[in-house]
């Protein structure tokens, strides 16, 4: 896919719908001026006020060369210059890029190289990181999204320059459903970071169908503490939820205790988890004595929800809506509503409005009988229309047709609810963060003691996968987990690095070499001891 792709220009005011981020908040926030719109830490912004800080940021980043087309990049924890950037980035029909801030500095270095962005912004709490890899960087500008720096002249503080600029009074950009938004990054199955380009259209759509499936209200409150790098905390629910205009209440940091007590401070009605953090959320002291009967709508998604954990949850009178979906998705695919949250437990639900699913085999032929496991794909206006500077891998992903193979298996039941049950590729999926085994492998077959590596996932109570790593040695030589991990430091980011080592004397591979990880996954059970 080429890179270059148009901004509408020319058209006659009014001539296409506005979709893009900018547009609509513009008008969400003209319509709604003083309605509560976003709340961090002790501090509130109404609709108008928070318009009057996406203006002023749209406004230096313009004045610093941001055009149509530019990459603006964001580097940080949770905080309101994240949401600020972003509708700023898409008010100049620049393209926004998340980045993922648990990323150790050489991933990142190569993300930000893939997407060449002329600007990034970055968190206090990941200077270092960032000052560790600049000098291989190409980006043109640096601001520090908040806090202080100890050289302005070296990385400016966004907010003293916003301070000091004027509201834009320019119009949002006018934007066309297929011009890009946002890039987020998403390992491949070679550990390869792919840039999914998430359309105006394709976040438009996805909001659309959020509003009718999960019935979104105006005086909701949503809870937000996933990260916002991910694509669920980009645009799983929140986004339209300022469509509708709602309140969104952003932590930092997922922590139990505040999450617990805001749910009550802030009358919360909706909030979303991955399964670990809800398992968290139960395990807190203060969760039995919690109110939660204000709350009305929490989906889950990220990983298949624990039958024991969805019936905790349940005898808490928590329905959980469980939804599944990908990157590639825009954020949803399928949703499982609330009348069907406790007799279809366990399922993902059904296609998100406007969405399609369907099953296909080994061969590519459409499964029509219920129960029969076969890989799932997607198709309707929130799928990608490809990645970012790889077109092979979009076309083996997207078909003609416009369905996307997800790489997941799942099967339908009788009355077309969704289960996904396993995955065609290897990935493993730890507290809601997908670890791909290839990456880790490469990284780690450098090790001196290391002559065969592979990982696979197996599971855990908290965080439904962890990685392991199946070693075989080379002849004379040791290894410990401690060593193991202390290696992969500065390479790899802290929760990819294996959490249990297993010796073996050779890895099981079929006639081609390759190896068996089936085997292995069962051979780890009772490891065999390491030849000397």
């Amino acid at each position: 896919m080429s890179e270059k792709l148009e901004i509408a220009a020319g058209n006659t005011p009014g001539a296409s719908p506005p979709i893009g981020l900018g547009q609509w908040f513009a008008q969400r926030a003209e319509r709604s001026p003083s309605r509560r719109a976003l709340s961090f830490e002790g501090r509130r912004w109404t609709y108008a006020e928070m318009k009057a800080e996406i203006d002023r940021i749209a406004t230096v980043l313009e004045d610093s060369g941001v055009v149509a087309h530019s990459r603006v990049a964001y580097l940080g924890f949770n905080h309101p210059t994240y949401y600020f950037s972003l509708f700023a980035a898409a008010s100049l029909g620049a393209i926004f890029v998340p980045l993922n801030f648990r990323l150790a500095g050489p991933e990142l270095a190569h993300i930000i190289n893939d997407a060449q962005p002329h600007t990034l912004l970055i968190g206090t709490e990941h200077l270092a990181v960032i000052e560790g890899v600049r000098s291989q960087l190409a980006c043109e500008r640096y601001w520090c999204a908040h806090g202080e720096t100890t050289d302005e002249s070296l990385l400016p503080c966004i907010a003293n320059a916003t301070n000091a600029t004027p509201v834009r009074t320019k119009p949002p950009v006018e934007v066309r459903a297929e011009d890009v938004a946002v890039i987020m990054y998403t390992s491949g199955t070679t550990g390869r970071p792919k840039g999914a380009m998430l359309t105006f259209g394709n976040l438009w759509w996805n909001n659309i169908a959020d509003l009718y499936t999960l019935d979104v209200r105006p005086d909701d409150v949503m809870l937000l503490f996933g990260p916002l790098f991910h694509v669920a905390g980009l645009n799983a629910v929140n986004l339209a939820l300022f469509m509708k205009g709602g309140h969104i209440v952003l932590h930092r940091h997922f922590e139990p205790g505040a999450i617990l007590a805001d749910i009550v401070r802030e009358k919360i009605t909706m909030f979303g988890a991955v399964p670990a953090m809800m398992l968290f959320l139960t395990r807190h002291p203060a969760f039995a004595q919690t109110d939660l009967s204000g709350v009305r709508i929490v989906f889950g998604g990220g990983a298949p929800f624990p039958e024991p954990l969805l019936k905790l949850l349940a005898a808490q009178g928590i329905a959980v809506q469980q939804g599944y979906g990908l990157t590639e998705t825009s954020a949803v695919a399928t949703m499982l509503t609330e009348e069907y949250a406790l007799s279809k437990l366990g399922s993902v639900g059904k296609p998100h409005l406007l969405s399609q699913v369907r099953l296909i085999d080994n061969a590519g032929k459409v499964i029509d009988e219920p129960m029969m496991r076969g890989e799932i794909c997607v198709r309707g206006p929130n799928v990608i229309p490809g990645y970012w500077r790889q077109p092979e891998t979009t076309r083996a992903a997207i078909d003609a047709d416009g369905w996307l193979r997800t790489g997941d298996v799942g099967y339908l039941d009788s009355d077309g609810f969704l289960f996904v049950c396993d995955r065609v590729k290897d990935m493993i999926i730890s507290g809601g963060e997908n670890i791909y085994p290839a990456e880790l492998e490469s990284v780690l077959f450098a090790h001196p003691a290391v002559a065969e590596v592979a990982i696979v996932g197996e599971d855990d109570q908290d965080w439904g996968e962890r990685v392991v790593a199946v070693v075989a040695l080379k002849p004379g030589c040791s290894l410990a987990l401690e060593e193991l991990t202390a290696f992969c430091e500065g390479k790899l980011a802290r929760y990819k690095l294996p959490r249990r080592l297993v010796l073996l004397p050779t890895l099981p591979r079929n006639a081609v070499g390759k190896v068996l990880k089936f085997q292995l996954r069962d051979s780890i059970k009772h490891p065999s001891p390491p030849s000397a």
